[in-house]
């Protein structure tokens, strides 16, 4: 690097992973002490991968999915190269752009109207403030690696990874979270920040197997809904053929959630192998839908 270069690349990277690794999973064992060898190895793997990517470069919250990975292999190299396959195929921390993150709350509200009405309901009744879903941000910006012991949260990222029926999995471990500890919220009647805060404090004390077994019989049930909201038609769509099986195929149903509901191909109900059925008053050629985005992951600090 050129001194401007290297000025540049101190003031947007190493300094942030600097600041973050010496304050990352320092209770843990493999990381404790002044001057662990470990949270220098972890350093080394956190600016090389901003270099490697510089168009992701480093974003606060990195740190803490390499400690587990590091943790568990304890090798630079192959923590190094898995980091990489991590951020390139793991759909919820794999893009940096912060409008992504706006789709997967659409997906996480529209599951929760759909399997548990009551607690959307209150969402609803808060406002636009409890539609924001703020206490969830952190469980999908660090895919529940702060909520959950790192054997827990590794073996939620391996049930991700699976891309089993679906690619957002991590977004059923959201709603099982919600269903298995969310009685509060709607019996309190828990205003916003109360309701962050009860999930908050919940971190570390939620049993992640419950939580696992609960998220796949979440997703069995949302394979054999009879109808499904168009804005949900996607939530299987990049883990290839197969997310139905042969005996069961939905209907698709317009929710007329759509800022422009010309944009929208299921004006009417449809499945997914076939045309969408055109209304009355519309010609028999189906609209076209609008461009799907990407998925989020993390925000970019200034």
């Amino acid at each position: 690097m050129s001194p401007e270069e290297h000025s540049e690349f101190w003031r947007k990277v190493q300094f942030t992973v600097d600041k973050d690794v010496v304050r990352t999973d320092r209770s843990n064992m493999f990381f404790r002490g002044e001057n662990n060898p470990n949270v220098e190895i972890m350093r080394r793997i956190l600016l090389n991968y901003a270099v490697f990517n510089p168009d992701m470069g480093y974003c606060q919250g990195m740190s803490d999915l390499v400690a587990p990975l590091l943790t568990e292999i304890q090798d630079e190299s192959d923590t190094f190269w898995c980091f990489v396959g991590l951020m390139e195929n793991t759909i919820f921390i794999s893009s940096p752009r912060d409008e992504d993150m706006e789709r997967q709350l659409m997906y996480l509200r529209e599951l929760l109207r759909l399997m548990l009405p009551r607690f959307h309901q209150h969402l609803t009744r808060l406002g636009e403030d409890g539609l924001q879903l703020l206490f969830c941000h952190r469980w999908v910006l660090l895919c529940f690696k702060r909520e959950f012991p790192d054997a827990e949260a590794l073996r939620m990222w391996e049930a991700c990874w699976a891309h089993y029926q679906t690619d957002y999995f991590h977004l059923f471990l959201c709603v099982a979270i919600i269903v298995l500890y969310g009685d509060d919220v709607t019996e309190q009647q828990l205003a916003t920040d109360q309701m962050l805060l009860h999930f908050s404090n919940l971190s570390m004390h939620m049993n992640g197997e419950l939580v696992l077994r609960k998220a796949r019989s979440l997703l069995y049930q949302f394979r054999l809904l009879p109808r499904i909201p168009c804005s949900l038609h996607d939530l299987c769509k990049l883990c290839g053929p197969g997310m139905w099986d042969s005996r069961y195929i939905p209907a698709i149903e317009c929710s007329g959630e759509h800022p422009d509901c010309q944009s929208c191909p299921y004006g009417g109900t449809a499945t997914p192998e076939s045309p969408p059925l055109p209304s009355p008053n519309q010609p028999n050629e189906g609209k076209r839908g609008s461009k799907t985005r990407d998925i989020f992951t993390f925000r970019k600090h200034s």
